[in-house]
């Protein structure tokens, strides 16, 4: 991470909605190109990779979102001050945690206490 926390936050923001905007697009897609199509899920050979792609895809974009909602509260920590101090102990979060995981609310003490 950058010594300008707020900006990487910032960045990683914007790459992940824009990564948000295009798996909607492309469960979109599925979803259309599954509705005009006469294929049978249960007993078409092709249905259950749609199927697969769909839960896929679906589950990937529940992640992106989850991501995006992560950044937001480490934005408004960034805002508040407590950026970079772990919610469970108190103490700062070591800056290798931070550059792997730029959300981390925690060290990683409190977080392997979970």
């Amino acid at each position: 991470m950058t010594s300008h926390p707020r900006e990487e936050l910032l960045r990683l923001r914007a790459q992940t909605e824009a990564q948000a905007v295009a798996l909607e697009s492309d469960l979109r897609s599925l979803f259309e190109a599954s509705r005009s199509s006469n294929a049978d899920d249960e007993h078409d050979p092709e249905g259950s990779t749609i199927a697969f792609e769909r839960a896929q895809l679906t589950a990937v974009l529940d992640a992106t979102r989850r991501r995006l909602a992560e950044l937001d509260v480490a934005l408004r920590r960034v805002d508040d001050g407590s950026y970079g101090v772990c919610e469970g102990c108190g103490r700062p979060i070591p800056a290798e945690r931070l550059a792997a995981r730029p959300a981390a609310r925690t060290c990683v003490t409190c977080a392997s206490r979970r």
